[in-house]
Formats: C-alpha cells, structure tokens, sequence
C-alpha cells in the first residue's frame, strides 16, 4: 500500500515541477533574470512560491535550471540527428538546417542566450552536464569533418568549435536583428521566401568555408 501512496505523490510533484520550469523560462525569456519576479512565475505555474523555493531554491538558482535545461535540450535534439548515418556534405548540410530550424521553432532560446552572456555565462559555470554534452557535440562535428578529410570532400584543419560558432553566429544575429534589419535594409527579414532565402545563404556559407 505505501508503494501505490507514493506513486500519485510522486507525479504530482513532477508535475508541479514541470509547470514551474515552463513557466519560469517563458518569463525568463521575457523579461530576464532582473526582470522575471516569482510571484508571477508561480501564477502561471499554478503553483505557490513556496513549492518553488522547495524545488529550485532562489529566483537564481530557478533561473541556472532553466539555462542548463535549455542549452542541454538543444544539445540533445543534436545527438539525435544521426549524422554518424550520413555522408559528409548531407550531414553538415543537416545541421545547418536543423540550427536554423531549432532557432525558428524555440525563439525563447536565443533570449536565454542573450540573458545568459548579460550574466557572463556565472549560471552555467558549474554544469558538469552541460560541459559534458559540449564535448559530445563537438566530437560529432569533428567526426564529420574527419570523413569529408578522409573523403576528399572537405579540407583538412578545420576547428570544430570555431566551425560550430559560425554555423549558430549566421542564423543568431540574422533572428536577433530582424527588427532592425527589416528597417534598415527595407524587407521583411521573416517573410517565408525571406526566411528560405537566409537558409540557402547559410549553407552555401558554411560549405564554402569547408569544402576542399
């Protein structure tokens, strides 16, 4: 019988945690750390500041949750690209794609980001699992690299990391300028061809920096 009382218990709190983090990066993204106040995040979370501080602790360590999670979903959406699976040329040109697509589709991940680097990476310092999913991340593009050297498709001595930084520096600054940019050179940086248009720039960048 105890086992079975648990149980419901035991989902119950997941729940509520979960309600909590989502609530919590929505407002994170928002209004950033400084920003952000519990009371609303609870509101949001149906939940009461109390269970917040029980599972999280302060508004800070509420907020390093919600970047380590952040940064380990896209870390995660990453390894499951099976690149491993592909040739070279179709595997970089995937995640490429799929960057520009995440960016797209998770547009609270870049203000995290911002938010982030406001705060000088001090929240992710002490992340053991998000270092850890770096370095798997940059050991999956350098194996690409290495087949395309090994190929005769790609060049020899291409850094992984500064190739990555590229790959995410493209599609960022284009997402987090659109408002400017659309002003200032007089078209709509988030029209649909405009936005086909970026990625098709992307990859041919991105393959010429590489290609041998």
């Amino acid at each position: 019988m105890r086992v079975v009382e648990e149980q419901p218990r035991a989902r119950d709190a997941s729940a509520t945690r979960a309600r909590i983090l989502a609530a919590a990066k929505s407002e994170f993204a928002r209004l950033g750390l400084a920003g952000a106040r519990v009371d609303e995040i609870a509101k949001r979370a149906c939940a009461n500041k109390r269970m917040i501080y029980h599972y999280f602790g302060g508004k800070e360590d509420l907020f390093r949750t919600v970047l380590v999670d952040a940064y380990l979903d896209i870390r995660g959406a990453e390894q499951e690209l099976e690149l491993d699976h592909l040739p070279p040329r179709e595997a970089l040109e995937r995640l490429v794609r799929f960057t520009w697509a995440y960016y797209l589709d998770n547009p609270e991940f870049i203000t995290l980001v911002n938010s982030a680097n406001l705060h000088r990476g001090k929240h992710l310092k002490e992340s053991d699992r998000l270092r850890s999913a770096s370095r798997r991340f940059v050991s999956m593009v350098q194996e690409v690299l290495d087949r395309g050297v090994a190929d005769g498709v790609f060049r020899p001595g291409i850094d992984p990391v500064q190739l990555n930084i590229t790959i995410a520096a493209i599609g960022y600054y284009y997402l987090t300028n659109r408002f400017t940019g659309t002003i200032l050179f007089e078209r709509d940086f988030m029209d649909p061809k405009a936005l086909e248009n970026r990625l098709d720039f992307n990859i041919d960048t991105v393959m010429r920096l590489v290609l041998a």
